[in-house]
């Protein structure tokens, strides 16, 4: 039989390799309509079953925020516009006040379709107190964050749950001791960096200058000094500039940009792995080459430290992160991560709130007034300062009330979010009042937001948008006013990032006895990624004060 015989009769036999392969094509189909069908059924029966456990335990639901489609895309696009517009966290207040108006009554707790997956907000401090303290050990901070993050920070203390975590704060620890905070020489010696890289005229008055980019390179410098044992002085290198926009290969650019794409992947959810560009790449080298040769060198000088006989080996005049470090692990990723897991913090935090506190200081220039004597009256002038310790600063009211009314309107962490590690509840939101628990299956992510929480008239008086330091007089407050976290992961920093804001607001204020908001006019938007600062420059134009005696 010749080949194309052949050919042809192998498609006319009814046992032929071509009806084989038909019936193969035909049943992919079949497939794939079966296996989506058995996932809607079991979809189905869990969303039955979870609910018929909630109903069992007095669980009800809580609203939900309207979606234009199944998936949740529209409330992502809605997102990520706000974060355009530099407004995210006033679309938080708007969700809440939508949904408030529909149901006649405050809502705190809704549920939110966002990238495919179903989300539940709260601004209620009984669900916040509850996930972050007394139910602590049903929380986790979920994959999602560890995934975000792994790129760039990998795993350390803000990216970590259980063992690794309790490990991670046990070697910060020692970092935050009352002697270690009270060591203020170092941060003088920033701070007078800082001052100096603010240009003078002639008349008293400095030029228009960008004093938010200085509070950056100030707290860069003063976190890579205590991390690393010596400071990466990016304030020195500015101001040696010449005049221009920092080139993209600097570390300051390629960690904003890298903290940036962080929060972008988050409200991707777990879609985080669309956000994965060559810039992204790229800064993430940046980013882990500045850290590594800090690491280097930290593993060199442990290494001759160990080759030095026991005798003579040095002992460090103060306690340096890094270094400490090298005593328990030598792998140079786990050092690395664990370091900008603390640079992170250490840095972008500390810079937000002195941003947040010079912006309102130039836009209530009585309050300015007012903590400036209250300044020169307890700590002396810039010339003859006295008295500035950690329990001085601490004890500053004036101060301290400032600090707190300005992370209250303006925390820099205004959200934040932990995932369910079990099936558990939560106590209130649910039902058609909202004063019913909530049920929670294993795996659900609950975002809070301390921008709402601290804005809730019902709370904090119907003045709650006001700026006003003098509420704080006599005010005790518990999970209404959580600008550091709350339970065991409360910020371990806390007491070190107000101590550093204060020392460097006393000599700024000590030094310049007028700030001008160079746009006085403009709204306050707000720059959010991991932290949140003020998103437009701090353009403000200080006066020097006269010596005094």
């Amino acid at each position: 039989m010749s080949k194309s015989k052949a050919y042809l009769y192998t498609f006319s036999t009814g046992t032929t390799t071509f009806d084989n392969l038909l019936a193969q094509i035909w049943f992919i189909p079949a497939l794939v309509v079966f296996a989506i069908a058995g996932r809607l059924l079991l979809s189905i029966y869990f969303t039955w079953h979870y609910a018929r456990k909630a109903r069992r335990i007095g669980c009800g639901q809580p609203p939900l925020y309207p979606s234009q489609d199944p998936f949740g895309i529209s409330t992502l696009l809605e997102t990520l516009a706000a974060a355009k517009e530099k407004l995210l966290p006033q679309l938080a207040e708007r969700r809440v006040a939508f949904l408030s108006r529909r149901h006649n009554r405050y809502v705190s707790t809704f549920r939110m379709f966002q990238a495919g997956r179903e989300n539940l907000f709260t601004a209620d401090p009984k669900n916040i107190q509850a996930m972050l303290a007394l139910q602590f050990k049903d929380f986790g901070l979920g994959d999602t964050r560890r995934n975000v993050a792994n790129p760039v920070v990998g795993h350390g203390i803000f990216t970590t749950d259980g063992e690794s975590w309790l490990h991670s704060r046990s070697l910060l620890r020692p970092q935050f001791t009352r002697d270690q905070m009270s060591n203020l020489d170092r941060e003088e010696r920033h701070v007078q960096n800082a001052l100096r890289a603010i240009p003078m005229l002639s008349d008293g008055w400095s030029s228009v200058v960008d004093i938010q980019a200085i509070f950056f390179r100030l707290t860069l410098d003063s976190a890579t000094e205590f991390l690393f044992g010596e400071s990466c002085d990016s304030q020195i290198a500015a101001t040696q500039k010449k005049a221009g926009q920092a080139s993209d290969d600097t570390f300051l650019y390629g960690f904003d940009r890298c903290m940036w794409y962080l929060a972008e992947r988050l409200r991707f959810e777990r879609l985080y792995w669309i956000i994965y560009n060559k810039e992204f790449r790229k800064c993430i080298k940046i980013v882990h080459a500045f850290v590594d040769k800090y690491v280097h060198s930290a593993l060199m000088q442990a290494q001759e430290q160990e080759e030095k006989p026991q005798g003579i080996q040095k002992v460090p005049s103060q306690y340096i992160f890094l270094k400490a470090l090298t005593g328990t692990t030598r792998d140079p990723v786990r050092l690395r991560d664990e370091s900008l897991n603390v640079l992170l913090a250490g840095r972008d935090t500390t810079a937000s709130l002195l941003s947040w506190v010079v912006l309102l200081l130039a836009r209530h220039p009585h309050i300015f007034a007012r903590i400036r004597s209250d300044i020169l009256e307890q700590f002396g002038t810039y010339d003859q300062p006295r008295n500035m310790d950690f329990v001085s600063l601490k004890s500053c009211h004036s101060l301290q009330h400032f600090l707190n009314e300005t992370l209250r309107l303006y925390p820099v962490v205004p959200f934040n979010r932990r995932c369910a590690t079990k099936d558990t509840t939560l106590p209130r939101g649910g039902g058609k009042d909202g004063t019913s628990p909530i049920y929670l299956r294993k795996g659900r992510t609950v975002m809070y937001s301390t921008y709402v929480l601290h804005r809730r008239k019902d709370i904090w008086g119907e003045d709650a948008e006001i700026f006003n330091p003098d509420r704080w007089l006599g005010r005790k407050v518990t999970w209404e006013y959580i600008p550091f976290n709350g339970g065991p992961r409360t910020c371990i920093g806390q007491q070190f990032a107000l101590m550093r804001s204060s020392y460097v607001l006393v000599r700024l204020l000590q030094k310049f006895d007028k700030i001008e908001d160079v746009h006085s006019e403009r709204e306050i938007r707000y720059g959010v990624s991991l932290t949140s600062c003020p998103a437009d420059p701090v353009t403000v134009r200080l006066h020097q004060a006269e010596m005094e005696a």
